[in-house]
């Protein structure tokens, strides 16, 4: 028989407690969103070394009316989705609302600071980006047809994007001058070079897949006739205004907070990138005490290797001793392989579920390589840079094949794919923290793996934590502090271990693109935080696979996502998302 208090309680849960059918209805209309906005997303920008979408007919359209276009849909999104009480969501649409709707906000500041008119910087430009998309895998007649007609739209895809370029120029929106030197290089290598040998002819010089050989000989004249007559005119005119009128009137100054409203917009590029609301303060304070923790254990590590002189003379002896360089860049090629296969050796005793996907490794190609990192990953491909030997140190090869490899990028991002129960955008999201972020912690998780086989490893792997460690130090000084390239150089060549040549590269590529390179240590402090706070609660429970599966089943989401679904982990008992695995 039920009590009167029995009976108030009841009324109480229920009136807390959403109907099944609010449920489904909430739920419903939150699909609806972000499912018609994922479509219409993909027609927005242009295909990606990376993209998983077929090879488009076509260049998105980029002048100011699109643009705007852009603003006001995404807005109109925003009020969708504010309009859905969260509370009514179900549990596993909560966590795609709180992935989901930073995205849109994200969206929405980038359309009102006006990025679109800063299409170009010293790491990436919309023209090699072209380059990216020649090299993706074709698999249809349809996909050579698409990529000429591509192509052909090339001249009006430059004049709008130059257009905008303009109107940042007007309002002083640039790159800093000094990190655009010699960027037009890219440029003139598609202007000038013979359409056979042209970067964007590359599908055509490969095994033509899925083409019956009598469409071959056709399909290649065409695109060989359509880069000569169409696509080169359009690169030298690009080339003849960004060498005579967009980087002689570029800015000379660095700081973020020189752009205009530069303070929001830094601020704004932190929130995107770190997905945290942290002042540049307290990212500056706490890249200065990580570096010095960072450095400390690298003293440590120097000793070990029997070195007699200091850590400046220790630093010039990695960067000069050619025996930790590769002598052709097929050595070079050949280490990264090994470590990659070593790895693979020692998965199953760290991670459950294991992607079916597979990664090559190929060169940097040549276009990009003099301005490119020393390699990046994704599916199915690991870049390495085998541009200028005498700066590539194979003692930080172990390191680098981890992150940008298996099990980081090359290994992460498969797994988010191959998650079809999951929203398409949530596949196919790539959040800088989270990426980033777990890419570095895979650097750090080598030392348990037991991939780092000398001193001189470890050290590398030390140089390389450091590294990111450094990026807090350096993004935050240039940004929101007055740091000169000179101060920010210097700061980098006293506490990495990194070649001179790619302490440049990267320092013009902070300069350029600011907040990206805090993504990654703040990235791995949440993953490590989160590992170490779980090994607490859990004690003997606590199971790696388990923890890594539980990270990488998320697919990319911001910090505070991953954070809330490692404290379900630990009150779930450290039970995984595949128990069969464990």
């Amino acid at each position: 028989m039920k009590t009167l208090g029995m009976i108030l309680l009841g009324a109480a849960v229920m009136a807390s407690t959403p109907s099944l059918g609010a449920t489904q209805s909430a739920d419903a209309q939150l699909r609806a969103i972000y499912t018609a906005e994922w479509k219409w997303r993909l027609e927005q920008f242009p295909d990606q070394e990376d993209s998983q979408k077929p090879i488009a007919d076509h260049l998105p359209r980029m002048d100011a009316a699109a643009q705007e276009m852009r603003r006001r849909y995404w807005e109109d999104v925003l009020r969708k989705l504010d309009a859905i009480p969260r509370d009514k969501l179900s549990a596993p649409e909560q966590v795609n609302y709180d992935v989901y709707r930073p995205e849109i906000l994200n969206f929405i500041a980038d359309q009102k600071f006006r990025d679109y008119e800063m299409p170009a910087n010293s790491d990436s430009a919309f023209w090699t980006d072209l380059g990216y998309t020649a090299r993706r895998p074709f698999r249809t007649s349809k996909d050579y047809r698409n990529w000429i007609a591509q192509l052909r739209d090339i001249p009006r895809y430059f004049r709008e994007q130059i257009a905008n370029m303009r109107e940042g120029l007007k309002r002083g929106f640039t790159p800093p001058r000094v990190t655009l030197q010699g960027r037009d290089k890219s440029i003139a290598q598609v202007a000038e070079s013979k359409p056979e040998d042209n970067l964007l002819y590359t599908p055509f010089k490969q095994p033509m897949v899925g083409v019956p050989p009598a469409e071959q000989a056709k399909l290649k004249a065409d695109a060989a006739q359509v880069i000569h007559d169409i696509v080169q005119p359009a690169y030298a005119g690009l080339s003849k205004f960004f060498r005579d009128e967009y980087v002689p009137h570029t800015r000379t100054t660095l700081a973020a907070y020189d752009l205009p409203d530069g303070k929001a917009n830094y601020r704004q590029a932190i929130r995107e990138y770190t997905t945290l609301d942290l002042s540049p303060e307290d990212i500056h304070k706490l890249g200065l005490s990580e570096v010095a923790k960072l450095h400390a254990q690298m003293v440590e590590v120097m000793h070990e290797t029997g070195f007699k002189g200091d850590f400046p003379a220790f630093l010039h002896y990695l960067r000069t001793d050619p025996k930790f360089y590769a002598k052709t860049p097929q050595e070079l090629l050949n280490r990264a392989a090994w470590i990659a296969k070593v790895f693979d050796g020692k998965a199953s005793q760290y991670f459950g579920y294991l992607p079916r996907a597979r990664f090559t490794i190929k060169p940097v190609p040549p276009d990009v390589a003099p301005f490119y990192t020393s390699g990046r990953g994704g599916p199915g491909l690991y870049l390495v840079n085998t541009y200028d030997l005498p700066h590539r140190p194979l003692y930080n090869l172990t390191a680098l094949t981890l992150h940008e490899s298996a099990p980081g990028h090359a290994f992460q991002i498969p797994i988010a794919l191959e998650h079809k129960n999951q929203p398409e955008f949530r596949q196919h999201d790539y959040i800088s923290a989270y990426g980033e972020g777990w890419a570095l912690y895979c650097e750090k998780l080598g030392v348990e793996m037991g991939m780092y086989e000398t001193p001189y490893d470890r050290f590398g792997m030390l140089g390389w934590q450091i590294w990111r460690a450094v990026r807090l130090v350096v993004d935050t000084g240039i940004h929101s502090q007055g740091w000169t390239r000179e101060q920010s150089l210097k700061y980098m060549h006293d506490y990495t271990a990194l070649p001179d040549h790619e302490i440049e590269t990267e320092v013009d590529r902070y300069i350029a693109w600011p907040g990206q390179a805090l993504s990654y240590y703040l990235g791995e402090l949440a993953i490590l935080r989160a590992r170490e706070k779980a090994e607490k609660a859990l004690g003997p429970k606590f199971n790696i696979r388990a923890f890594h599966d539980t990270v990488l089943e998320l697919g990319s989401v911001p910090l505070p996502v991953l954070t809330a679904r490692i404290d379900r982990f630990i009150k779930e008992g450290g039970k995984g998302p595949y128990p069969e695995m464990e």
